[in-house]
């Protein structure tokens, strides 16, 4: 937030996990929510992902060069097998080329795969939208995941590889943030328990929050 009495700075939550408060400038982040707004339009558009028991997960996505679906064998398609059908959206390398950036500011440039980023899943979270502890295990490569944060202001819990409880960190992730995580903390687990409504930036335009998490398939 602005004029704060002690600016926010970066801040290493565990070994390989590195978060940058306000790595993108406002030009960045009003470009990157144009680019989310016409990813998310139809085919292969924004959709709610449903679980085999007939549950939903609150927060709605979309997926860029692999489209995700924890349910299936294959758990990354080419197409939008659990929405119209229709194939994925392309990755663009510009956004590639952004996730290769954020691993050099994060964690070094010893740090950035030699494999491009190739995947991105853009999680729109509305004011009751959460998202349980996981662990992004689903790809075939161990590079750094990287996390790029708009809009609404949320807890971001941070864990660890063992167990979906403690202990845990919980991370303010605002707009503009960046959080990496790799190495040994590739595979932590991590979720979102709250968003908080109402605190992303007017000159945004943006009620709700947009979470761009940036991964390297390995395929």
């Amino acid at each position: 937030m602005e004029d704060e009495l002690f600016p926010r700075e970066r801040a290493r939550v565990a070994p390989g996990a590195v978060h940058v408060p306000d790595w993108l400038d406002p030009a960045r982040q009003r470009a990157l929510l144009a680019a989310c707004r016409e990813w998310a339009r139809p085919p292969a558009g924004l959709r709610t992902v449903r679980t085999p028991g007939g549950g939903t997960m609150t927060a709605r996505q979309v997926c860029l060069g692999w489209h995700w679906y924890p349910y299936a064998y294959t758990r990354y398609t080419r197409t939008a097998v659990d929405g119209d059908g229709a194939p994925v959206k392309p990755f663009p390398d510009w956004l590639g080329e952004l996730g290769r950036r954020a691993v050099t500011d994060a964690l070094g440039p010893d740090a950035v795969p030699a494999a491009p980023y190739d995947i991105a899943l853009i999680n729109f979270y509305d004011a009751d939208a959460r998202m349980g502890m996981h662990r992004d295990a689903d790809e075939e490569a161990d590079a750094p995941v990287v996390s790029l944060s708009l809009g609404d202001t949320c807890v971001f819990r941070f864990g660890n590889t063992a167990t979906r409880g403690k202990p845990y960190t919980d991370v303010e992730l605002r707009g503009g943030d960046l959080f990496v995580f790799g190495g040994p903390s590739r595979l932590a687990y991590h979720g979102v328990p709250r968003v908080r409504p109402g605190t992303a930036p007017d000159w945004l335009g943006l009620a709700g929050r947009l979470n761009i998490t940036l991964r390297v398939s390995g395929r």
